[in-house]
């Protein structure tokens, strides 16, 4: 049976030179920078790493920078600890206030600390970030890490180890060697406190816009909508690879959409019309076959007396429709179209809940 976490032996059954090249193993040195700092040979340094990994229970090199870490052998930034160290509490706990690393994946992924971009090196190791990100402080193990950023073509070898030991190293809380991601029993996750998540905050946003809603606050609403869509950079996680990615650059692109459609409403029934219809064109612009958004630049614009720019949206969003789905518009697009053919405008009245998602 494989040797778990719990169960594996710690450093303490290394002898002292053993100890010292796993230190220097886990700070990212080579064989030969470990032969020079240490003054031994390069086959010497290859023979102890060998017996570490045998005696520690290890699969290979990349685990043991992991176990170097985790037991305190070795910290992000810093050269190779000789001298006898504790190991590291493995409790996660809420750290000491001090300046948090932000992380945005409302847009490209970025990373920063106090005004200055993090360089979080390539695209798969970007991803695993991106799924400990989007993990809401919850722990995720090897296996789905690798099944979020690779999918069902995973990596030849177990790189997640590695990844998560450079993280670390670009994302170090100041100048100490605290760690912003933490190793629990069942896997890796960001430390609670430490860092802010934009996709986060929206969510705290989306439930402060739900309440102005229900409190008859449209004008908050408005706010709030404006303060959620602002944290957006354009496409979320643009670029990154996996199936994780993949559906949550959906999921959040439909929530912005909501949002959107949630602000536009209000400030139509607040009188803002000009502002709410130019930001209409540009959204039906970008989103063509979505139904609920012509819909309502329709009923905006007959609301305004442009009844000929109504009617020419509906049989735009006709149009798209039949050439790339192949369908007729929705019950709901053809009743505004008959409704404006009418002149019925009591009927067209914008209620701020009809045709919009969810966004509370």
């Amino acid at each position: 049976m494989p040797t778990t976490t719990t169960d594996r032996p710690t450093a303490a059954v290394l002898r002292h030179q053993e100890r010292r090249v796993l230190s220097a193993v886990g700070c990212g040195l080579r064989d030969d920078e470990i032969a020079a700092a240490l003054a031994l040979s390069e086959d010497a340094v290859a023979e102890h790493l060998a017996r570490i990994l045998v005696k520690l229970g290890l699969r290979d090199r990349a685990a043991a920078i992991v176990h170097a870490f985790d037991c305190g052998l070795a910290a992000p930034g810093r050269g190779p600890r000789t001298r006898s160290v504790r190991p590291v509490p493995r409790a996660i706990a809420v750290r000491a206030a001090g300046p948090k690393v932000q992380v945005s994946l409302l847009g490209p992924l970025q990373a920063g600390r106090d005004g200055q971009s993090l360089n979080l090196g390539h695209l798969r190791q970007q991803a695993v970030l991106a799924a400990l990100a989007l993990g809401a402080g919850r722990s995720l193990s090897q296996q789905e890490l690798l099944d979020d950023v690779w999918g069902m073509e995973p990596p030849v070898a177990n790189v997640v180890p590695v990844y998560i030991y450079r993280l670390r190293k670009a994302l170090r809380a100041g100048d100490g060697p605290d760690s912003v991601i933490a190793r629990g029993l069942r896997g890796y996750q960001l430390v609670p406190g430490v860092v802010d998540v934009d996709v986060a905050r929206v969510e705290e946003l989306v439930t402060r816009i739900g309440k102005a809603d229900r409190a008859g606050e449209p004008l908050e609403a408005v706010r709030l909508c404006a303060l959620a869509l602002g944290l957006f950079r354009g496409e979320p996680l643009a670029g990154l690879p996996g199936p994780l990615a993949e559906l949550e650059r959906l999921r959040l692109t439909e929530r912005r959409i909501a949002i959107v459609q949630r602000k536009l409403q209000w400030q139509l029934r607040l009188g803002q019309d000009a502002e709410a219809i130019a930001e209409l064109f540009a959204l039906s612009a970008a989103h063509p076959l979505n139904e609920p958004l012509a819909a309502m630049l329709m009923q905006a614009l007959y609301r305004n007396g442009r009844q000929a720019d109504a009617l020419t949206v509906f049989e735009r969003a006709r149009r798209r429709l039949a050439d790339d789905l192949g369908v007729l518009p929705s019950r709901m697009l053809r009743r505004a179209h008959q409704m404006i053919l009418c002149g019925d405008e009591a009927g067209l009245g914008l209620n701020p809940w009809a045709g919009s998602s969810t966004v509370s």
